[in-house]
């Protein structure tokens, strides 16, 4: 059913903007509760034209964003009245209260058919043009950071809690393709409470959930909150009184920005999709993998070092990298495989991420050497 189907009927347009709080007012921090509807934490005004952030809300943009089959992505970030982040060991603690918000959408053609395209960084949604697939929160509590995960009904006039995740299937017609009428089918995954915190829990076993994108790094990067306006996005925090320095600029380069060096990007691309896990404290240091950028020799990153343990998801190679030699890599077999055994990230996609794994190669066929 083409997604212009689904537009809500006018007596219904008038309900779904009551149940939706105006954009200027304040949204609500629930700490005891678990709201089944995303209108109750008064984070958008909706009609059946537009998806509008609350002003008192950020809207924000990380230097590099995590690929999530192609879809689109609106952030914001809000804090309380007369609460403040602060730097604890040059990384931004927020303060209880804080909700960050991520809302999945992907673009229509004229038919009304959901097509991939590049993330042009909306600051509102148009639902006339886009289609919106899930909304997922983090919020911080007493106890810690709280992942909630909402699903949009059919209707674009509610989203509701899945704590279970869901599924959709999706057709995006790639209008990027130079093959005529190419479409990508695939189920799309939203995931479940435990899922949000396989990615989020960066320091295991003990350690807790944390926020990915709204880090100091993601946000020493330049975004315009309002047209015509550029600012470093940590500066609009401090400027704000959210944030009560500004950490030192360590901005992480965007990985698709081809003025930056080959190296960089592909850096930052390994960073923000596998640095969660592969990390010294994260899920998968058992791997000797190290990911995130604090690798102190190349073979941590993976060039001529064998995988610790053998298995389907090695494709029968022998070095997680061999120079000059994409396709004898683990890691590029890894990235562009999309069986739930040997995907690498193994959440987050159904599709292969063409262009990350493009950069990937472009990356290892440069290296000097052999193994």
């Amino acid at each position: 059913m083409s997604p212009r189907n689904w537009r809500v009927p006018l007596a219904a347009s008038v309900v779904v903007f009551l149940l939706f709080a105006c954009s200027d007012t304040d949204p609500v921090f629930h700490d005891e509760v678990r709201p089944l509807r995303l209108s109750d934490w008064n984070l958008y005004s909706l009609t059946s034209d537009e998806l509008l952030p609350s002003e008192a809300s950020l809207v924000f943009r990380p230097a590099n964003q995590l690929f999530t089959d192609y879809a689109h992505k609106l952030r914001t970030l809000w804090i309380p009245d007369n609460a403040q982040a602060h730097l604890l060991d040059g990384e931004i603690d927020y303060p209880v209260g804080t909700i960050i918000s991520k809302t999945f959408y992907y673009p229509l053609d004229t038919s009304g058919d959901m097509v991939k395209t590049s993330d042009p960084g909306l600051k509102r949604i148009d639902l006339g043009q886009n289609q919106l697939i899930e909304t997922r929160l983090l919020v911080r509590k007493e106890s810690g950071w709280d992942a909630f995960p909402y699903v949009w009904n059919d209707e674009q006039s509610e989203a509701f809690l899945r704590v279970a995740g869901a599924s959709k299937a999706i057709q995006l017609h790639d209008i990027e393709s130079p093959i005529e009428n190419t479409n990508l089918e695939f189920a799309y995954f939203v995931p479940n409470e435990n899922q949000c915190a396989g990615c989020h829990i960066t320091s295991h076993p003990d350690g807790d959930m944390q926020p990915l994108g709204a880090i100091a790094s993601q946000l020493s990067a330049s975004f315009s909150p309002t047209e015509g306006q550029l600012d470093i996005q940590t500066e609009i925090l401090r400027k704000r009184g959210w944030l009560d320095e500004i950490p030192a600029r360590m901005e992480s380069k965007p990985w698709n920005d081809e003025s930056q060096p080959l190296e960089d990007r592909a850096l930052a691309y390994l960073n923000i999709h596998c640095g969660h896990c592969h990390n010294p404290n994260g899920a998968a240091d058992t791997s000797g993998l190290i990911l995130d950028g604090s690798h102190s020799i190349d073979v941590s990153t993976g060039i001529c070092k064998p995988p610790v343990a053998a298995g389907g998801g090695t494709g029968n190679l022998l070095y997680g990298i061999v120079p000059g030699e994409p396709e004898q890599s683990i890691l590029v077999y890894r990235m562009q495989s999309t069986a739930p055994d040997e995907m690498m990230p193994e959440l987050g996609r159904s599709l292969v991420h063409t262009e990350g794994v493009d950069l990937i190669r472009r990356w290892i066929s440069s290296m000097p050497g052999s193994c």
